[in-house]
This record gives structure tokens, sequence and C-alpha cells, in this order.
């Protein structure tokens, strides 16, 4: 038996007491964890089950060519956002996000502290640090754009140019990339109300380009109704 930490990304219901846990944890990246009895009755621990909480596991060793199941988990770091409905959308929508593009992603330290220092910036509460998250991803996978003279980011290539290049990449948006990846605290970048939908699209526009199989999330629908 061994000792995990992290974040849950998703689950689902698996027979009438079970659950298929996704995780990313501290040690081992994206898990799949099978957890028994968690929707019985007499269980409280499922109210633990929601996304991106922090948990450690104690994992079983796996037998054969099953999964991984977790004898018991506890609650590492609650993120006390629950009652807020803009941030508890976008916990949805990051995990969801994440969910997606850490699939296949091992051990990645850098991630799982970005994923740690966005949940305090979003209970502070911070509601454009999931767009300032989402670039900061980037920059640990080592896909963000490149610095230089332009003023236009042109999504396909990483790289700024004289012109635009994408409707959505113009200076305005592409001012507000280069501001955060300048920026000694990512976070503190300003981003008004008005254009964070557009900054968000161009966001899900660089992904596509850069993030093999990216998909938008089923949950931005979500998100742009509350942030309207």
């Amino acid at each position: 038996m061994n000792s995990q930490n992290g974040f849950l990304l998703s689950f689902i219901k698996y027979g009438e007491n079970d659950a298929v846990l996704h995780c990313f944890t501290e040690e081992e990246g994206f898990q799949t964890y099978f957890l028994k009895g968690i929707y019985s009755k007499k269980n409280k621990k499922k109210a633990l089950l929601q996304p991106l909480n922090k948990l450690n596991f104690s994992v079983n060793p796996v037998r054969g060519n099953g999964i991984p199941s977790v004898s018991k988990f506890e609650l590492i770091k609650h993120h006390d956002i629950d009652t807020d409905i803009k941030a508890s959308a976008v916990v949805f929508f990051i995990s969801d996000f994440l969910n997606q593009i850490l699939k296949h992603e091992n051990k990645n330290l850098s991630i799982f502290g970005s994923i740690d220092q966005f949940i305090d910036e979003l209970t502070a509460p911070n509601y454009q640090s999931h767009l300032l998250f989402l670039l900061s991803v980037l920059k640990i996978q080592g896909v963000a754009p490149l610095l230089s003279e332009g003023k236009y980011l042109d999504p396909e290539t990483g790289t700024f140019s004289t012109g635009p290049a994408h409707q959505l990449f113009g200076e305005e948006i592409s001012a507000i990339w280069r501001n955060a990846l300048m920026a000694e605290n990512l976070y503190a970048t300003k981003i008004h109300s008005s254009i964070r939908k557009d900054f968000l699209d161009s966001l899900l526009v660089y992904y596509h380009y850069h993030i093999t199989d990216f998909k938008i999330p089923a949950s931005l629908e979500i998100i742009q109704q509350i942030f309207e």
C-alpha cells in the first residue's frame, strides 16, 4: 500500500456503491483509482468528492490488469468556495479542462504546484484566475508564445507579428497575452470583465493549435453563462 496526494479531477459512479476516480497526483501524475463503497448509505465521505479537492489516498497494489483501488482517503485541503456560484463554476470548468489535457501526463511537480496556486487565487477571490491559470499551464508545457516585437499574436505559430493573423487576436487581446507572459506574478495581470470571454476564446484557439487532440470542454457553456 502506498500513499498519494492528488487533486480530484473527475469521478464516475460505478454500479450501486462504487466510483472510478480520475486524479492528478504529486508523485505519479494522472491516475485512475477504483473506490469501493463510497455511495453506500453509511459512508459520509462522499461529500469529499468535489472537483479539485486535494486528497490523500491510501492505494492498494494493482492485481493483474486492474486499476489501483483506494482503501481510504482523507481531505488535505478544502477550497471552501462551495457557496460561491462563480467560483464553483470555475472549479468545475478547470477540473473538466485538466481531466482532458493531463490524461497522459506523468509526474509534473510544476503543474501540481500551479493547481495549488490557482485554487488560492480563486479563493481570494480572483475571478480571472482560471484564464491566467490556463496560460500558466501553456508555459509549464513549453508551448507558450515566444515574445517578439510584433503587436499581434499568431496563435498557430506562437509568435508575435506586425499584422493580425487571426480575428480573435487583435491588438488588445494580444497585449494581454504579452503582459501576462512578461509578468513576474502572472495572476496580477488585469483583464477587464468586458473582454474576458474573448480572452478565454483566444486561449481555446491557442490550445487547439498546440495541445494534441484538444477538445472544447463540455463545461464551457456553463462558465460563459455565469460570467455574462
